[in-house]
């Protein structure tokens, strides 16, 4: 078994889930007692595998008594009720916060403004509202946000910057999606949270219809550098280099000036 990068791989270099489970349950756990002692750990819950899995993860790793799932609807959410079999399946406390009326004043004032909506502003705001209300509810509840993005999503940039990119710690973020997969299995996860096709719930659209190609495609060439279709290939790869920033620190000057005070 060798350990490369936060993936456990077996003697026959295939994912073991078993061994990653195992593996990330003592990280989570040794994260929290450095950074957060006693803390909790405060995760959106939309129902699908990343947030099911993370969830997961936290219970076994911290105690369901350490877990608040946090369900955050914009208005009538059409597939809540995985939102609630997840919580209710983990046994965790859960709030339910809508953020339907935070996105409207959004959306009004700046149009008062006299500033354009534009379709991208609509797609990106409400996961930016939702990473504000999940670190609300962490600092009124002692807690730690838990960010649920996959390998494959920031591999391609699917995610929205400081909205569901955001967070204290990143649990799946050196896991592809079929990986995730085989972790919500081994897990114990109900199948049709682990298996339910990746929508943003935003635009009408699945993942894969909005990327132009398949997550079984993508993890293969992450993982094997294969990709039969060339121009499927090139689109992953532009993807991945223009949104690279996503996972960086935002560019800071450098003065010159010395900086004496260091602990």
């Amino acid at each position: 078994m060798t350990w490369d990068g936060h993936i456990l791989w077996g003697s026959d270099m295939e994912f073991c889930a078993k061994k990653i489970k195992k593996s990330l349950i003592q990280w989570t756990r040794d994260w929290f007692d450095k950074n957060g002692k006693g803390c909790s750990a405060v995760i959106g819950i939309s129902g699908g595998k990343d947030s099911s899995v993370c969830a997961a993860l936290c219970v076994e790793a911290l105690g369901k008594e350490r877990v608040i799932g946090v369900l955050m609807p914009n208005g009538v959410q059409s597939d809540i009720a995985d939102s609630r079999q997840l919580v209710e399946h983990l046994g965790i406390e859960n709030v339910t916060i809508n953020i339907a009326d935070a996105v409207s004043a959004v959306r009004t004032q700046l149009k008062e403004a006299d500033i354009e909506v534009s379709e991208q502003t609509e797609i990106n705001l409400p996961p930016r509202i939702r990473m504000s209300v999940l670190y609300a509810v962490s600092q009124s509840m002692n807690g730690r946000v838990i960010n649920t993005c996959n390998l494959s999503e920031d591999w391609v940039g699917y995610s929205t910057r400081y909205g569901d990119s955001a967070g204290d710690v990143s649990l799946l973020g050196k896991l592809t999606v079929q990986e995730v997969k085989s972790l919500g299995r081994e897990l114990g996860l109900p199948e049709n949270l682990v298996d339910k096709t990746p929508s943003d719930g935003l635009c009408g659209s699945t993942d894969e219809q909005k990327l132009g190609f398949s997550y079984a495609v993508l993890d293969r060439y992450i993982r094997e550098g294969y990709c039969e279709d060339s121009v499927i290939r090139e689109k992953i790869d532009e993807l991945h280099h223009a949104n690279r920033f996503k996972l960086e620190l935002i560019p800071v000057f450098e003065s010159g000036l010395e900086e004496k005070y260091d602990h």
